[in-house]
């Protein structure tokens, strides 16, 4: 009877076992990360899946991806890294049952693309021209993935739905790549910045992808003239923001970058040039952690031939 009882707690302890893996991340993704991506409500109809910030591997899923439950499905901007698209389906399907018919792709990077296959090939895929060009030479979209790619694209601005519904899109010049898509959820007067504004540090800049350090700022300052009527920016990778941080932000770079051109001019190394550089106490709360990649992506663009 003992004997019989040990075994039936073994088995007991085994299915819980198994069960509880059963519950670890799937795919491999980090425990951290998942804890980290949550459904925030930025407005009516409109949420915010949360990306932690990339300079913590253990705790990122990818960009904030954008929600936008509309009357004839539901919109999603941006798609996280690879392998994230049934945690995406799984928080969207907390706060609606209706069927995803359209992606948004800010840009080209894998953080905000690498999902775009866990929607399936007949969801309508939507991205400025350029970004489409930057997709098609990943690996992530050669072959069979390529029916994952854009299939619709814009130049200067386009319009997805109609009404209450409606979302514009600008594209306004170069600075994180040559493909930056801002979009704006226009009856909510929020807007969405993909990596434009991703944090309150130095851009990241990909050179590779058309980026532009020197063109940075007069971007920013297109979008901030532009679009007038919003309250609420969804960011790239950091938490909801107002209008007026994206100013700060556009001065910010603008300061920076001069900053950049007076070091380059005075021959400082880009070690010597992060070291010299220093805009903390002009704008509180920003970092300087990714000075010094911003700085090397200027200075190559300023020793780079001209086109």
């Amino acid at each position: 009877m003992k004997r019989v009882i040990v075994l039936a707690v073994l088995a007991a302890a085994a299915a819980l076992s198994m069960a509880a893996g059963s519950q670890q991340p799937a795919q491999g993704l980090p425990a951290a990360a998942l804890a980290a991506t949550k459904v925030e409500k930025v407005k009516d109809n409109l949420y915010m899946i949360t990306g932690a910030d990339p300079t913590n591997r253990d705790s990122f899923s990818g960009g904030n991806t954008g929600v936008f439950i509309t009357d004839n499905g539901v919109v999603v901007v941006d798609t996280k890294l690879a392998g994230w698209g049934q945690v995406i389906l799984d928080k969207i399907k907390t706060v609606t049952n209706k069927p995803i018919t359209t992606i948004i792709n800010t840009h080209t990077h894998g953080d905000h693309t690498g999902s775009n296959e866990a929607f399936g090939a007949t969801v309508d895929i939507v991205a400025h021209e350029n970004t489409k060009a930057n997709m098609q030479k990943m690996d992530a979209f050669k072959g069979d993935k390529a029916k994952f790619l854009p299939k619709r694209t814009f130049k200067d601005k386009m319009s997805v739905g109609s009404g209450k519904d409606r979302i514009d899109l600008y594209y306004f010049g170069r600075g994180h790549t040559n493909g930056d898509t801002w979009v704006v959820y226009t009856a909510l007067r929020v807007m969405q910045t993909g990596d434009m504004f991703a944090w309150k540090d130095a851009p990241a800049l990909d050179r590779n992808n058309g980026g532009s350090g020197l063109e940075y700022a007069q971007t920013v300052g297109r979008a901030v003239a532009t679009v007038k009527d919003v309250d609420t920016l969804i960011v790239g990778h950091s938490p909801l923001r107002k209008p007026a941080e994206l100013q700060e932000y556009q001065r910010f770079i603008t300061d920076f970058v001069a900053a950049v051109r007076d070091a380059n001019k005075a021959g400082k190394s880009v070690d010597e040039a992060a070291a010299s550089i220093n805009l903390n106490s002009k704008y509180p709360g920003y970092k300087n952690e990714r000075y010094k990649a911003a700085i090397q992506a200027v200075y190559d663009e300023l020793k780079a031939p001209s086109k």
